[in-house]
């Protein structure tokens, strides 16, 4: 034990008597070792977190639209009936296509929300009295 400190110090001491300074080869494979462990496991979290938010924005989508419709069915004159499709004039998505699903008065309707552009891949989304409490799909 003693002989390899020994061995260890007087390598150390001859590379810095002779102006060799920095790091080991070995030093150097343990950081990119290290650096290469971090990279595997944070590229699929972070892949993990674009998917998210692109559910995210589309469950937004269908909430907002829910929520027209829910005005729209609610006004004394509503501007359009229900239909199997959301008239735009009720609500509008750029990336995404909203169409109304089912159920005819304010306590029982569900909107369908699905990704389209730059949220193609997304979860569909459901909201609305009419959808499953988890937005997962309609009643």
């Amino acid at each position: 034990m003693r002989s390899i400190k020994n061995y260890v110090q007087a390598v150390k001491a001859r590379r810095e008597e002779n102006g060799d300074e920095g790091f080991s080869l070995i030093e150097l494979i343990v950081v990119v070792l290290i650096l290469g462990i971090l990279a595997a496991v944070a590229i699929p979290i972070f892949l993990g977190v674009q998917d998210n938010a692109k559910n995210a924005s589309v469950q937004s989508i269908a909430g907002n639209a829910a929520a027209a419709v829910a005005a729209n069915l609610a006004a004394p004159t509503p501007v359009a009936s229900p239909s199997a499709t959301v008239p735009p004039s009720i609500y509008s998505a750029t990336d995404a296509t909203v169409t109304y699903v089912k159920g005819d008065s304010l306590d029982s309707f569900c909107i369908e929300a699905e990704g389209t552009g730059s949220l193609a891949g997304a979860d569909k989304a459901y909201a609305g009295p009419g959808a499953k409490p988890d937005g997962s799909d309609c009643k």
